[in-house]
C-alpha cells in the first residue's frame, strides 16, 4: 500500500477541512438519516400491526439476510467496479424501495409478510453500498490522515444516528407517509453528493482483484488479529444489542410512546459522537487490544443497566454509554481492516466485515426478539449483557493476538 492513497490535499491540511472528505461524510450522513428514520417507522408499524416481539426480529432478519446471501457479489462489485457508481446505484434502489413501502404500510389492510419482502429488497440495496463505502474511504484521504478520517466519518455518521431516530419519532407521530418520502429524498441527496467525491481510482479488474471471490475469507483466515477484532464485535453486539426491543420498552415498560422511542434510539449515537470527537483529536495509539476488550465488556455492563432501568433518563444514559463503548471498538476494528488489507481485495474484506456488522445488528435484533418471547424483554436484555461479558472472557483467551495488540497498522 502506497504512502498516499488518494489525490487529496496535503496531509498538513486537517482532514475535516478536506473537500473530498466533507462530501463523503455528508453523503454518509444523508444515508444514515434515511436509514434510521425508516428503521424507527418500520419497527413501530410492524409491532403495532402484530403485537409480537418476534415480528421485530423478522424485520431485522429481513434486512440482514441479503448481506449474507450476497456477500460474494457485493465484495466483488466493490473490487471490480467503480466504488462510487456502486454506491450511487444502491442509493437509487433504496429511494425507490422507500416509496414502495407507502402503499403497503398505509393500506386499509396492511400485510406484514409484504413489509418483510420489501424490507428484504431494501437490505439488498444497502448490502452493496456498505462495502464500497468502506473500501472507498482510504482512496479519499492520505494514509497519515486515515485514522482521524475514520473517527471523523464515524462521528459524523453518528450525528445522523442521533437526529435520524429523533426526527423519525416526531414524523411518525405527525405524518407517517411524509417520513418515507423524506427518506427517499435523502437517498437522492446522498447520490448527488457521492457524484462529486474525487478519489484515486482503485486498482480493480486485474491482478489480485481477479484472485477469486473468496480472497476476503483467505485474508481473514491468515490474519487472526483482524479476525479476532471483528468476530468479537459480532458476538458481543449480537448478544448485547437491545435495539429491536426498544419499541417494547418504549410502549410497555417505560410508557413513553413514539417520541420516547426516538430518544432511546438516539442514545447510542449521542455516546458515539462524544467519544468520536475525542478520538478524532486523540487517536488511540497504545494497548489497543486491551482497550478494545475492556470497552466491549463495559458495553455488556451498560446493557444490563438498561434492562433493569425503569426511568427514561437512566435508560437514555445507558444507551448513550452503549454507543460510546461501541464507538471505540468500531474505530479500532475499521482502522485494522482498512489499513491492513491490500487495496485490490479491500472490497471483499469490507463485504465480510459488513456481514459481521449486520449480524451483530440485524441478526442480533432477531436473537433478542426470540429471547424476549421466552424471557420477556427485560430478561432478554439481561441475558444479552451477561452473554457479552462471557464472550469477552472467551475472546481474551482464544485470541491472544488481540489481547496483546499494542498499536494499529
Amino acid at each position: 500500500m502506497t504512502k498516499s492513497l488518494a489525490e487529496s490535499p496535503p496531509a498538513e491540511i486537517p482532514p475535516l477541512r478536506q473537500r473530498n472528505l466533507q462530501l463523503f461524510v455528508a453523503a454518509r450522513m444523508a444515508m444514515a438519516f434515511s436509514m434510521q428514520m425508516q428503521n424507527v417507522a418500520i419497527g413501530w408499524y410492524v409491532y403495532v400491526l402484530t403485537g409480537s416481539p418476534l415480528s421485530l426480529g423478522f424485520v431485522g432478519l429481513a434486512q440482514f439476510l441479503p448481506a449474507v446471501l450476497l456477500v460474494l457479489a457485493t465484495g466483488h462489485a466493490a473490487d471490480r467496479f467503480d466504488r462510487r457508481r456502486v454506491v450511487i446505484t444502491s442509493l437509487a434502489v433504496q429511494a425507490l424501495v422507500s416509496i414502495a413501502l407507502l402503499p403497503v404500510i398505509f393500506s386499509a389492510t396492511p400485510k406484514v409478510w409484504l413489509i418483510y419482502a420489501i424490507v428484504f429488497v431494501l437490505g439488498a440495496g444497502r448490502s452493496f453500498s456498505q462495502p464500497s463505502l468502506a473500501a472507498l474511504l482510504p482512496n479519499v484521504v492520505s494514509l497519515d490522515d486515515f485514522p482521524r478520517a475514520v473517527s471523523i466519518s464515524t462521528s459524523s455518521l453518528q450525528i445522523a444516528l442521533i437526529g435520524g431516530p429523533a426526527l423519525g419519532g416526531l414524523l411518525l407521530a405527525w405524518n407517517g407517509p411524509a417520513l418515507f418520502c423524506l427518506a427517499a429524498a435523502l437517498n437522492g441527496v446522498a447520490a448527488l453528493l457521492m457524484m462529486r467525491v474525487k478519489a484515486r481510482p482503485a486498482r480493480v479488474g486485474s491482478g489480485e482483484a481477479d484472485a477469486g471471490l473468496l480472497a476476503g475469507f483467505s485474508y481473514l483466515r491468515a490474519n487472526r488479529l483482524v479476525l479476532g477484532a471483528i468476530s468479537l464485535d459480532l458476538f458481543a453486539v449480537l448478544l448485547g444489542g437491545v435495539t429491536a426491543l426498544l419499541p417494547i420498552f418504549a410502549r410497555d415498560i417505560l410508557a413513553v410512546g413514539p417520541t420516547g422511542l426516538g430518544l432511546l434510539r438516539s442514545g447510542p449515537a449521542i455516546g458515539a459522537v462524544l467519544v468520536g470527537l475525542v478520538l478524532s483529536r486523540h487517536p488511540l495509539r497504545e494497548n489497543v487490544g486491551a482497550i478494545m476488550l475492556s470497552t466491549v465488556a463495559a458495553y455488556g455492563a451498560a446493557t444490563i443497566v438498561f434492562a433493569l432501568s425503569r426511568s427514561l433518563p437512566l435508560s437514555v444514559a445507558a444507551m448513550i454509554a452503549l454507543g460510546g463503548f461501541d464507538m471505540v471498538s468500531m474505530v479500532l476494528r475499521q482502522t485494522m481492516v482498512q489499513l491492513g488489507t491490500p487495496e485490490a481485495t479491500r472490497g471483499r474484506v469490507s463485504a465480510i466485515n459488513s456481514v459481521f456488522i449486520g449480524a451483530s445488528n440485524q441478526l442480533g435484533d432477531f436473537e433478542s426478539s426470540v429471547a424476549a418471547v421466552f424471557l420477556g424483554a427485560v430478561g432478554s436484555a439481561i441475558f444479552g449483557g451477561v452473554g457479552t461479558l462471557i464472550v469477552v472472557a472467551i475472546w481474551a483467551w482464544r485470541f491472544p493476538e488481540l489481547r496483546r495488540a499494542k498499536r494499529l497498522g
